[in-house]
């Protein structure tokens, strides 16, 4: 078990660059005072991100719910799928920048083939998506790709990428975690966010955005715009020299560009998953069955942050224990990052990422043999 670091008190843990990954549940801390505030407001629409891509690539599928980047530049060899978090922003986050993208860590870590989950920024007509739309979608890339994939799912992509390894195991050779909330008995600003509001806040805020959330008007809600310390924190170098100043810059460009959300995907999330807890125990339904997470036999790579006060270290290898997957092939590693820097961290791109292409490229057969 991980020790973890001692949280921020409540009003302090809402000013760092992890808060946007709170995404809509920073409603229940500022609902009723924003109230009015949404009233006299206008939904807004995002356009396509300006920001380039840090590693080339071409969109193997346009879907409804994404676009499937292919940023392979070989057919041959075992596929890795990264599942981004469609939550507030753009899945930039999983291809920042050279030394902070886990696309590229991952190919220089020996994983040739990696593909990414590009989310669609909801528009009217996607108001109705569900979780099981988004699974759906999910499994088609997979199919175009070909299975098994290796599903890699960071924060919010996690919990969607467990889902998809119980509904259909046998196209999941091997899953990794990263930061994701899944087990909410687990405490953590999460959970008390989206525990706390009352449930006519988030239907308010669905009928507000038309059926959608907006995430534009979310971000604004929600505390400040991280500052370059916070930045800094979360990108884990120092930002004073010229590399740094176009870091800061780019970050900040993708911290505004944010995604909306269909709201019936939305009030699913906070009420099944974050308010009843129901993946973790065993009745949530995915494309028409039941999920039991002891479906999941693949080996599993758990990765938390000491410092994450969104997911703490304690939640994210609650995991574990759910799964059927053997106590052997359940790896775990803590590293010391807040949230965002367990995706863009130059630190943990260094050490953790280049451990997590390993253990995707081993042969765990001895592993098993050894355990039988």
């Amino acid at each position: 078990m991980v020790a973890e670091k001692t949280s921020q008190q409540p009003e302090e843990a809402g000013r760092g660059p992890d808060d946007p990954m709170l995404w809509p549940f920073a409603a229940a801390k500022l609902a009723m005072d924003a109230c009015f505030w949404w009233l006299e407001r206008s939904p807004t629409e995002q356009g396509e991100s300006e920001l380039p891509w840090t590693t080339s690539g071409t969109v193997a599928l346009e879907l409804a719910t994404m676009r499937l980047r292919d940023c392979a530049p070989t057919r041959s060899g075992q596929p890795a799928l990264i599942c981004a978090p469609y939550a507030l922003h753009r899945a930039l986050i999983a291809d920042f920048a050279p030394g902070h993208s886990v696309v590229q860590s991952l190919q220089q870590g020996g994983i040739d083939r990696v593909y990414l989950t590009d989310w669609r920024s909801a528009t009217p007509e996607m108001r109705h998506l569900s979780i099981d739309s988004y699974l759906s979608d999910l499994n088609v890339a997979v199919d175009e790709i070909g299975a098994p994939v290796d599903l890699v799912g960071l924060c919010q992509g996690g919990w969607l990428s467990l889902l998809y390894a119980a509904r259909f195991p046998a196209k999941v050779r091997r899953l990794v975690l990263v930061g994701a909330p899944v087990d909410l008995s687990v405490e953590s600003r999460l959970a008390q966010l989206a525990r706390n509001a009352p449930e006519m806040v988030y239907d308010q805020l669905v009928a507000r955005g038309g059926g959608n959330v907006s995430g534009e008007e979310m971000l604004h809600v929600w505390s400040k715009v991280p500052g370059p310390d916070d930045i800094a924190a979360a990108l884990q170098r120092d930002l004073s020299d010229e590399e740094g100043a176009a870091l800061l810059a780019r970050f900040d460009r993708w911290n505004s560009e944010t995604l909306n959300l269909p709201g019936t995907y939305y009030l699913q999330i906070v009420n099944w998953i974050f308010r009843e807890n129901r993946i973790a125990s065993g009745h949530f339904t995915a494309l028409g069955r039941a999920i039991d997470l002891r479906d999941v036999k693949a080996p599993v790579f758990m990765l938390a942050g000491l410092d994450d006060n969104v997911v703490p270290a304690a939640q994210a290898f609650a995991t574990g224990k759910l799964l059927g997957t053997p106590p052997a092939f359940v790896a775990a590693r803590s590293e010391p990052s807040d949230h965002l820097g367990l995706f863009m961290g130059a630190r943990t791109h260094a050490h953790a990422w280049p451990r997590i292409a390993e253990w995707l490229r081993n042969d765990l057969s001895g592993v098993l043999a050894r355990s039988a």
